[in-house]
């Protein structure tokens, strides 16, 4: 998206955009203030932020606030075109009432209405790809499955990609077809949804599962002991090599690349140099 601080930098890396119709855009070389980013932002990528009691602008009301999302990439519109969009999202998102909650506030909205708000917002454009970072937050379990739901219903209608940011393995069992597995900020595990969850490789990713309790089990649940790395003093070698069971002498020595262990199952870990000879790129 872009949409790094003034004194924040790419350090490096690649993000290669597929727009419809076959061209492809490499992001990272673009100009974050420039007009090719600009004419991606909305209409392209959208993005649902973190926390829904925070996103929205509390002096200005939703219709003022998804408006001016809709007038940034669709100058031509008329002032009722846009405000006829306006309303189409909110009925979109399963708000009731449209005509009357786009005059209200932020405050006048629970938690689980301002994050439809946001999606409404987010999808004011028709976006091809829709980027969903931690989209229930601060929800209720039973709100968190109403947006799921919604974002799920929403994928298929408008035939869009969703990226979702998350922590909670609950929710990438839900709505996840491809799951990358992060830790401190590297990929270790990227894997379908069924092998991540059943047939899981990294050390980190087996942790995860094995410290979640399971209704109606009685197990003593197994942490993963130690705490992240400070990311200002990264270790040498696998950031993960620290804190893991399995690490060897060469884990901390030499940061392991990334091994292809089977049909689109890649793993950044020194336990599987001899799965396979092939080496992919990261």
């Amino acid at each position: 998206m872009g949409l790094i601080p003034p004194r924040g930098k790419i350090e490096g890396g690649n993000i290669n955009y597929y727009k419809e119709g076959g061209e492809t855009v490499e992001i990272t070389s673009l100009d974050p203030r420039g007009e090719k980013i600009r004419s991606l932002r909305g209409s392209e990528i959208a993005m649902i932020f973190q926390e829904p009691m925070k996103s929205l602008n509390p002096v200005y009301t939703v219709g003022e606030q998804i408006r001016e999302a809709i007038r940034i990439n669709h100058q031509s519109y008329t002032k009722n075109e846009v405000q006829e969009r306006a309303i189409e999202m909110l009925k979109l998102v399963a708000i009731s009432a449209p005509e009357q909650r786009i005059t209200e506030y932020p405050h006048q909205f629970s938690g689980g209405m301002r994050q439809r708000v946001m999606i409404a917002m987010a999808l004011s454009c028709s976006p091809s790809l829709l980027i969903a970072d931690e989209p229930t937050t601060a929800l209720d379990v039973t709100i968190e499955a109403q947006i799921l739901y919604l974002l799920k219903g929403l994928q298929d209608k408008l035939n869009m990609s969703i990226m979702y940011i998350t922590h909670s393995l609950k929710v990438i069992g839900d709505v996840a077809d491809r799951v990358v597995v992060m830790y401190a900020g590297k990929i270790v595990e990227r894997a379908n949804v069924e092998d991540i969850f059943y047939n899981s490789k990294h050390p980190y990713t087996q942790g995860l599962f094995k410290s979640i309790p399971q209704i109606g089990i009685k197990k003593r649940l197994v942490p993963i002991e130690g705490v992240i790395p400070n990311l200002a003093h990264l270790p040498q070698g696998c950031y993960f090599a620290p804190r893991c069971p399995k690490s060897m002498d060469i884990c901390r020595r030499q940061e392991p690349p990334i091994f292809k262990i089977g049909d689109g199952h890649e793993v950044k870990c020194w336990l599987y140099a001899n799965y396979k000879e092939e080496k992919i790129s990261e």
